[in-house]
């Protein structure tokens, strides 16, 4: 018989394995429904009879599958190649693959970890459906600016799987796009700062280190977890981060103070290892690491102890210190400096490219201001 969007709706899911129901109105072409219930159309072709899997309904709809079953049917007979459909996991690796060649470091590992969130493992493509997707980003829903560029990670990769040939659809077209996240406001005050950075340095490594580098530096989250310890010059106590880690790439340089050289000589170095917080494994599900990234486990932990302290984020660290040097009295563009943020800012764009003056005396006498001021907040 012919099949109608009423008729597919209607079919019963079979009590063990699964049933095809074919369309006697196109050859080959049918629904293949599971025991589960889950109704996914399938067309059959070629002398092998070779089954490709066309998308599930009703994320495609019946008309929609009829004229993809068409169109494979048609390239069959023309002796055109069509790729069969690959797996969640081998899509990523290949998707992986070419952002390697485009992107920098910064933005593949970026990639790889919203994809994270999405682990369909070895399930065909064309069997995800949009409420599979749906079901992975409400498990985000406490934290909607993670949830917000999973959703973004998710749709680009789709997208590419569909240009590669391996999806005729993307299952997050028409995938609801919640609101952009506003931007962040929250800056901590004096009592939560100094409570913040006294706990960090009470707190084994790595993650207390970590958290005390972010409030003495002002640095970002991702380059202080990358930190080497041939970037240090313990003389003229200074950091010099690489251009592919910062995010303008630009290399920057900034001084250190006290605090961090005695932080420092506490710090262990772990075999000999070339990064200050290297991974505590050296494999993960199979994939290579090599910078601590334990980040989840080790923030819940950290505050779990800290009283008197509202939520916050390690970039809200950053927007803190920005916040609390201006009140010290620290002119905006030495600030600017240290942080190395140079979009927008104090400075115009011709400014920025002419203006060639490190403002590096500036940064030191602002790192001294910035450690005596913290040691205040410290509890006695």
């Amino acid at each position: 018989m012919r099949s109608t969007d009423i008729s597919v709706r209607a079919l019963k899911a079979p009590d063990n394995g699964q049933k095809t129901y074919t369309d006697d109105s196109l050859p080959g072409f049918g629904v293949r429904v599971s025991q589960g219930g889950t109704k996914t159309f399938v067309v059959v072709h070629g002398p092998t009879r070779e089954r490709t899997t066309i998308g599930r309904f009703p994320t495609i709809s019946l008309s929609e599958a009829r004229t993809e079953a068409k169109r494979i049917l048609a390239e069959a007979t023309l002796g055109k190649h069509r790729p069969k459909t690959v797996t969640f996991d081998e899509a990523k690796k290949r998707y992986l693959e070419v952002c390697e060649k485009k992107n920098r470091p910064g933005t593949v590992r970026e990639h790889r970890r919203l994809l994270r969130h999405f682990a369909f493992g070895r399930t065909n493509l064309a069997d995800i459906a949009k409420r599979d997707v749906v079901k992975k980003l409400d498990k985000l829903k406490d934290a909607p600016s993670e949830q917000h560029h999973a959703r973004v990670a998710i749709k680009v990769f789709f997208r590419w799987t569909v240009g590669q040939d391996y999806l005729a659809y993307s299952p997050c077209e028409g995938l609801r796009a919640a609101s952009k996240p506003g931007s962040r406001t929250r800056v901590l005050s004096a009592e939560e700062l100094g409570t913040v950075l006294a706990a960090s340095l009470k707190t084994p490594y790595p993650y207390g280190a970590i958290v005390a580098l972010c409030i003495l530096t002002g640095q970002r989250k991702g380059e202080i977890g990358h930190l080497e310890w041939e970037w240090f010059d313990r003389v003229d106590r200074t950091v010099t981060l690489p251009e592919w880690l910062t995010k303008n790439k630009r290399k920057h340089l900034f001084p250190y103070g006290d605090m961090l050289a005695a932080l420092l000589k506490a710090l262990p170095i772990v075999d000999n290892a070339r990064y200050l917080f290297p991974a505590a494994k050296s494999h993960i599900r199979g994939k290579p690491t090599t910078v601590f990234n334990g980040w989840s486990k080790a923030k819940a932990e950290f505050y779990s102890k800290l009283e008197g302290v509202r939520p916050f984020t390690l970039h809200d660290l950053r927007r803190t210190v920005s916040s609390h040097m201006a009140k010290l009295g620290i002119e905006q563009l030495v600030v600017e400096k240290l942080l190395n943020h140079v979009s927008g800012g104090t400075q115009s764009p011709i400014a920025q490219v002419y203006n060639q003056y490190s403002y590096f005396n500036e940064m030191q006498v602002a790192i001294e201001k910035w450690d005596t001021y913290l040691a205040t907040l410290l509890p006695k």
